[in-house]
């Protein structure tokens, strides 16, 4: 997929090897790099996908919008039960599985989350929380062009994710990049909600905060989450 060319190069240009080796001190040593990145999506988030967020936030009936943020969700199952096999949790994938079938039959495509009213719960988790549970660092904190904060690590699951979702295995290149562009404008509209709680330097209040949910995520949710005001679903795999 040609929109995931600028994160393979970005990893490609940094060494992803060395990278690796070993946790840096300095979760940010890029971090003069990272700033005119962050600069450069702030405009295009400004310019473009913010207000296609707002329109079609405002254009959109609450029920439609749900039900769309649930079809997006449903599918993101599958990536979560084939990622808790790759780390060992059966159990996880069963009920990741469970959800998307349920949710994909009487659920009628995902557009209602019966699941969840059946008493089963969702889960999250990725391929950057896999190559955690398999002893991969972290590595640094990364600015990625139009996909926003990443690490070095949370970045290369995005790409797996990415190349094993659902919407790749569709043939028809309208519907499926139609799909994709709905996925990152629905995902906009749950980060509205968010950017009042932000203050100060929005580069590092969006870096640490990013950090705190990763880290989270990696660790079950046992890390001390400094900012609790955002859920997991405020900071979406797609950006």
């Amino acid at each position: 997929m040609k929109f995931l060319h600028p994160i393979v190069l970005l990893l490609c240009l940094f060494g992803l090897a060395p990278a690796l080796a070993a946790e840096p001190v300095d979760t940010d040593p890029l971090e003069a790099i990272n700033r005119p990145i962050f600069v450069f999506n702030e405009r295009m988030d400004q310019y473009l996908l913010k207000p296609a967020a707002r329109g079609y936030h405002a254009v959109t009936p609450d029920p439609l919008e749900m039900g769309v943020d649930n079809f997006f969700r449903n599918l993101r199952d599958v990536n979560t039960s084939l990622n808790s096999i790759l780390q060992g949790r059966l159990r996880g994938a069963a009920q990741a599985g469970g959800r998307f079938l349920l949710n994909s039959t009487i659920g009628m495509l995902g557009l209602f989350d019966v699941a969840t009213r059946m008493g089963i719960e969702p889960l999250r988790t990725d391929f950057g929380q896999t190559l955690a549970v398999w002893g991969v660092p972290e590595g640094p904190y990364l600015m990625v062009p139009l996909f926003g904060p990443r690490t070095m690590r949370s970045g290369v699951g995005t790409v797996f994710d990415a190349y094993t979702s659902v919407e790749v295995a569709i043939d028809d290149v309208r519907l499926r990049n139609s799909l994709i562009g709905l996925e990152l404008v629905s995902s906009r509209v749950e980060l509205l909600k968010a950017e009042d709680l932000i203050s100060g330097d929005r580069y590092i209040f969006i870096r640490d905060a990013y950090l705190q949910q990763r880290r989270a995520l990696v660790s079950d949710g046992e890390v001390e989450d400094s900012f609790s005001d955002f859920s997991d679903e405020d900071w979406p795999d797609e950006l």
